[in-house]
């Protein structure tokens, strides 16, 4: 079977079930578009008519996330509708990988938290997309973070993954990291330096290359945390979609925010602006190895 083709069998597969479900539940398309909306889903009507039609496939974390949604809305098991997408038969060009700051040190630190964690390193998945979303608290230091993305096999079969939180330079305790969707945290890290926390994300079920896994986890920072008035994130290889979206409190508005992008070329910062909204995100397709992140101050001082 070509390529083509079986994307087209599993394309099918999965516009049939999902018409029936729908029909099934005695559904609207524009129910369901309401019912998603009131979940903060913004998939378009239009996309959803192009998924039901079979004449476009969910593509992307936030595509995914719907999916995921819309299974619970139609009374549907956890994958009965991603489970029908299939994946491609390779994993396509994974391009060089690199560690993505330009510190041995602290990619030593990172060495020793795979070790740690019985992680082989460099990690053998790689990030098709992800979106990191970060809440700003009213002192205007970090408060929370979710990550969504969606990981691919490149080798072999894995069944687990490290995530990490760095701070270079800066020695802080643990932050909370959680679980949300797609596994479980099986294992803590914390490097003596203070600056390489992580876990061990065991997938809901092992993934052979190139499969895909949709994955979510959350970072908390704890009372008597080291103020935080940066973000973004770092990856190893490149990735297809890198969303990094900052939501600040209403008292908490900066007055100057800066990007910084930091890739094998070089580092180049660029100054933001809100342009009245109370967020900022950056956008890269295709970007990778490298970091991506804002920092942001007051003219108050505090």
């Amino acid at each position: 079977m070509g390529l083509e083709t079986g994307i087209r069998r599993y394309t099918d597969a999965f516009a049939g079930s999902l018409r029936d479900a729908i029909n099934a539940r005695g559904l609207t398309l524009a129910k369901l578009h309401e019912l998603l909306r009131a979940r903060g889903n913004s998939v378009s009507m239009a996309t959803l008519s192009y998924w039901r039609s079979g004449a476009r496939r969910p593509e992307g974390a936030q595509s995914m996330a719907a999916l995921g949604d819309i299974e619970q809305l139609l009374h549907l098991a956890p994958g009965s509708l991603t489970g029908l997408l299939g994946t491609t038969n390779r994993t396509g060009p994974l391009g060089p990988i690199q560690f993505p700051l330009d510190e041995e040190e602290l990619e030593q630190a990172v060495k020793d938290a795979y070790t740690a964690l019985g992680a082989e390193y460099p990690d053998t998945t790689r990030e098709l997309t992800t979106h990191s979303v970060t809440d700003v608290d009213a002192s205007g230091n970090v408060a929370y973070s979710i990550t969504r993305s969606i990981l691919q096999a490149t080798v072999g079969t894995v069944t687990s993954t490290p995530f990490l939180e760095i701070s270079p330079g800066i020695s802080t305790p643990p932050p909370i990291i959680r679980a949300v969707s797609g596994g479980r945290i099986s294992a803590h890290y914390s490097h003596p330096n203070g600056e390489v926390h992580g876990v061990l994300f065991e997938f809901d079920a092992p993934l052979t290359a190139p499969a895909t896994a949709m994955v979510e986890w959350s970072v908390e920072y704890p009372a008597g945390y080291p103020p935080q008035r940066e973000t973004g994130h770092a990856m190893a290889r490149q990735c297809r979609e890198l969303l990094v979206w900052t939501r600040f409190h209403p008292d908490a508005l900066p007055d100057r925010i800066e990007e910084r992008v930091e890739t094998p070329a070089g580092v180049t910062t660029t100054e933001l602006s809100l342009e009245g909204r109370g967020s900022v995100h950056q956008v890269r397709r295709a970007f990778g190895p490298g970091a991506l992140g804002v920092s942001w101050s007051y003219a108050d001082g505090r």
